[in-house]
């Protein structure tokens, strides 16, 4: 969503012209923030669809909104491209099963389609590992995922992905779209969010304790983020330990950290801070928050981290909320994520892989400067440039365009 909510104010700038078919508001059971509308054209069509009621269908283990939706979906699309002609049909979704109706709109309508893969689809990464760290519903999804793939990517005119390792995935399982056009596009820094965010500050619920040094991360948890967070809790406990009087102002929170419901989610990193002491330091939050809710509190910090997944393959898209604050942000990675050459291109100061000699003591580093306030960072204007909303906008056409023309 976040994607194609960013590029809808700049398609027009590169002629294309976007209507948009989402899911009523009504059957998801998300976290909503109505704000995100402020920031969509009031020109652009938006088409919404029914779900059947997770109130009937969960009682026979089917949750996901994809699944609901799908004969919604269906039919709405049907209707509109009888309607009017349209050149390409984008998917730009993590809920994949609706991707599957693409073959059915290019075999029915020789409509061509393109996918946005955000994420893995089908992926063996879970598979070795314990059943505590698996997904819910983990061995359902595997064998879904593995049957629906190839239905969505049969007929597939075109592929973008936030990392070239998930293309590559696709394009190595699927000879047949070896030579489709692809295209590697990060998610872009979009700027009006953050006057967004400060005009509608109030609204919120306070989650910080300003009587502390805040130092923020929003976003999932997970056991794949352990190799990135154990260095900080490493380091942290042992600052505590010889100066203790100086970093006990520091507070580490995780915020939104569980896809479950509120109230149920399970916490993934606060029996991390305990093995190593320092749980009184650390807040996990497991109930996901909004998206502008999200800005309002990286804005509140006084710094910023963003740990990445042990998997290689993983591009961490929301770095550049991050990055747009201009705060303090510690980031560790695997040494082989995307993220990490494009934080340097930034200019981003504490960028680590979390296998990287010494990392303790760069961490310290940064603790002090949290401590000693040093609240704001100036990044590199072109990276700002080469990663905007509007850059990211023009590429995807550009990919549109090859797609439609036959290109590779």
């Amino acid at each position: 969503m976040q994607r194609v909510r960013m590029s809808l104010p700049y398609f027009k700038d590169f002629d294309w012209k976007a209507e948009v078919v989402t899911i009523d508001p009504q059957f998801a059971d998300i976290v909503k923030d109505e704000l995100l509308l402020q920031s969509i054209p009031s020109d652009i069509k938006i088409h919404t669809v029914k779900a059947l009621s997770k109130k009937w269908t969960s009682k026979m283990g089917l949750g996901s909104i994809a699944l609901r939706s799908l004969w919604f979906y269906k039919q709405k699309v049907n209707r509109i491209v009888k309607e009017q002609k349209f050149d390409l049909i984008y998917f730009s979704t993590t809920q994949f099963p609706v991707l599957t109706l693409g073959a059915y709109w290019k075999k029915r309508f020789n409509i061509p389609y393109v996918i946005d893969m955000q994420d893995p689809w089908h992926s063996d990464y879970y598979r070795d590992k314990p059943k505590e760290q698996q997904p819910p519903k983990y061995w359902l999804s595997y064998r879904l995922n593995k049957y629906l793939e190839p239905i969505a990517m049969k007929q597939v005119g075109g592929l973008i992905s936030v990392s070239a390792n998930y293309i590559e995935d696709l394009k190595n399982r699927y000879p047949q779209i070896k030579h489709v056009p692809e295209a590697v596009i990060t998610f872009g820094a979009f700027d009006p969010d953050t006057g967004i965010a400060d005009d509608n500050k109030n609204i919120f619920k306070p989650l910080l304790n300003p009587e502390f040094k805040n130092i923020v991360y929003v976003g999932r948890g997970g056991i794949d983020m352990h190799k990135a967070i154990v260095p900080v809790f490493q380091a942290l406990q042992k600052a505590l330990k010889d100066q203790p009087e100086v970093f006990n102002k520091i507070k580490l929170y995780f915020i939104g950290t569980s896809y479950a419901a509120a109230g149920k989610g399970v916490a993934t990193i606060l029996p991390l801070a305990k093995k190593y002491n320092v749980e009184n330091n650390v807040i996990e939050l497991t109930d996901r928050i909004s998206y502008y809710h999200t800005l309002v509190i990286l804005q509140q910090a006084d710094a910023l981290f963003v740990p990445g997944s042990d998997d290689p393959k993983y591009s961490a898209s929301k770095i550049y909320p991050y990055l747009l604050m201009k705060k303090p942000l510690l980031t560790i990675f695997n040494k082989n994520s995307s993220a990490i050459k494009i934080l340097q291109e930034y200019g981003v100061k504490h960028n680590y892989s979390y296998n990287l000699q010494g990392l303790d003591q760069y961490i310290l580093q940064f603790f002090t400067t949290v401590i000693e306030g040093n609240n704001m960072v100036d990044y590199n204007p072109a990276a700002f440039e080469k990663y905007s909303a509007k850059k990211m906008a023009q590429r995807q056409t550009e990919l549109f365009d090859k797609t439609i023309n036959g290109e590779n």
